[in-house]
């Protein structure tokens, strides 16, 4: 446990710091007294770090993006109902302020504490950088926020809204700091009691994402070159296994939200991306997007394509096609239910369908199954506390019976489901809703790819590549200009290759919501024609409707504009 997590546990019982109410001072006349306070009281900072748009919980960023979908009822955002009463918009505004309101606390009152000058140089630099982290957040979904450097009663937050480039102003500010810092340190190694904390490496990465933001990309350049000279550097094993507790602490993570498996000090993403046959008995709220899945490569670079596999297959309609999911030895009656169901029963194998449709995601890019479930592989889960396999099939029957269906919340639909940060058998996590595995916030791989787009957007494709590769041959793809299927035609080519690679790199964590907004390509990747909630097959359960492009800029929360009436509404949005 590192000293980050022991602390925010010695703080649990300390409601004034961990318990605040938005906006509220997290300290007292003699809160800085002692050195113990001040830590705490830093700590009460890195607390906004565990909360849904913090850091904790990128399914709420997830969701927006390219690779996952909501289950039952999609966010207004997406279903093209939204208002600026939404309840994302006020909840991201509150707990990111909240964040900031605790750091300008803080760097008010730690020169009165008790410390030595190298501790008060470093615990002021990790408060600005996460005043910078919840700036940065706020910044990349509003496009302009108030601007609240010092400490602030509830009934002084009236400002008008700052330009979006004078928060990055004040970001940079903050990060120059720490990076100027001599008492920050560059890395923390594993096993090390302060890791968990900020170090100049994070520092680094988000600047280096600021930069990227205003295309900067010299600047950004040499910031995440930077980041490997910290001592940073790629996972050496296997993907899947990156996204285990045994390696949170792995050279390619550079800043993670510290987790520990104790209630309210864990994470619930095994809870939100795992089935019914997950350990706890899971709820799979979000899965993996079934267009999303459909883009991942072959392993040797080609492009995916069903017909390849299923000659036909995409002319048939997705009811038709659904036949060649459809498990080995059906009954009579699962028969005949599916075909009223428009499957095409004349291509049905009845001792070759699964092998059929398994062969469809082999030889693919290994981080498809290795973060994804697809139909007819194996996953360990749980029947209680005992360990157990189960297989994704369709029609569903039973998962207690051999032999033993994953069941889900929704059986009556066949959807994907996510391996990544979900639980294998019984022992991985001791609560479903408290995992212990932190959740990565920047890796190194996220480093390589922004390096090699700042490299290419500079025209120096031929070295982008060279950054692009290294994340390829941990994930175990086709290098490329490797082969036929791999070669780089030149910067357009490359950029649309970055862009696809850091959505099947990142897919679930949260990242790439940010960078369809920064590549301004959301609208084409979220609500391209018949986007949506899909089964397997591409049958659609929930469609996606764009309201427009002011909607790619979060709305001022209507609560909001009420409390302060300087604050003016984002264009398209009325409160």
């Amino acid at each position: 446990m590192s000293a980050v997590t022991v602390l925010m546990l010695m703080t649990a019982c300390k409601g004034d710091l961990l318990d605040m109410t938005p906006y509220d001072s997290i300290s007292s006349g003699s809160m800085w007294a002692t050195e113990n306070l001040a830590d705490k009281g830093v700590l009460g900072v890195y607390a906004s770090l565990r909360t849904d748009f913090g850091g904790l919980y990128p399914y709420n960023y997830d969701q927006f993006a390219v690779s996952t979908t909501s289950r039952n009822s999609a966010p207004a955002l997406l279903r093209g109902t939204c208002t600026s009463s939404d309840g994302n918009f006020s909840s991201a505004w509150r707990e990111l302020y909240e964040g900031i309101s605790r750091a300008n606390d803080a760097l008010a009152n730690l020169s009165k504490a008790p410390l030595s000058a190298s501790k008060l140089a470093r615990l002021t630099a990790e408060t600005k950088f996460l005043r910078a982290w919840y700036y940065y957040n706020l910044n990349v979904l509003f496009r302009g926020v108030p601007l609240y450097l010092e400490p602030t009663e509830l009934d002084g937050y009236t400002k008008a809204r700052n330009t979006t480039d004078e928060v990055w102003k004040a970001i940079l500010s903050d990060l120059n700091d720490c990076i100027a810092e001599t008492n920050l340190p560059n890395k923390y190694a594993a096993g090390n009691g302060d890791y968990g904390r900020v170090t100049k490496g994070a520092a680094y990465t988000l600047r280096g994402k600021v930069y990227m933001w205003l295309k900067d990309y010299a600047k950004a350049e040499a910031d995440f070159r930077a980041v490997g000279d910290c001592g940073y550097s790629l996972f050496t094993g296997s993907y899947k296994q990156l996204f285990k507790e045994a390696n949170e602490q792995s050279s390619e993570m550079i800043f993670s939200v510290q987790c520990y498996g104790l209630s309210g000090y864990g994470n619930d993403m095994s809870f939100r991306y795992g089935s019914r046959s997950s350990y706890g008995s899971c709820w799979n709220n979000y899965y993996p997007s079934a267009d999303f899945v459909d883009s991942y490569q072959m392993q040797n670079g080609k492009e995916f394509n069903w017909d390849d596999f299923l000659p036909g297959y995409s002319s048939m309609t997705p009811a038709a096609r659904s036949v060649y999911f459809l498990r080995d030895n059906m009954t009579a009656s699962e028969k005949a239910s599916l075909a009223a169901k428009g499957a095409d029963m004349t291509k049905y194998l009845p001792t070759g369908n699964e092998a059929r449709i398994k062969a469809v995601y082999a030889n693919r890019d290994p981080r498809l199954t290795a973060s994804i479930i697809t139909p007819y592989t194996e996953y360990l889960g749980a029947n209680g506390a005992t360990d157990m396999t189960f297989t994704l099939r369709w029609p569903y029957r039973s998962d207690i019976n051999d032999p033993h269906d994953i069941r889900t919340d929704t059986n009556a639909f066949y959807y994907y489901l996510y391996r990544k940060f979900v639980a294998e058998g019984a022992s991985e996590i001791p609560n479903r809703a408290y995992s212990p595995i932190d959740i990565p916030v920047f890796r190194y791989a996220d480093v390589l790819l922004l390096l090699a787009e700042a490299l290419n957007e500079q025209g120096k494709t031929t070295e982008a590549i060279t950054y692009v590769n290294k994340v390829r041959a941990r994930a175990g793809v086709a290098q490329l200009n490797s082969n036929e299927y791999t070669q780089v035609s030149g910067q357009s080519d490359l950029r649309n290759r970055i862009q696809n690679e850091r959505r099947w790199e990142f897919n679930g964590e949260g990242v790439t919501y940010f960078d369809e907004l920064r590549w301004g390509t959301w609208q084409a990747k979220k609500f391209y024609s018949g986007a949506g909630l899909k089964q397997i097959w591409g049958l659609t359960t929930e469609a996606y409707s764009y309201m427009g492009q002011y909607c790619e800029t979060w709305a001022i929360p209507a609560t909001e504009c009420e409390m302060n009436t300087n604050l003016v509404q984002n264009t398209g949005w009325i409160n």
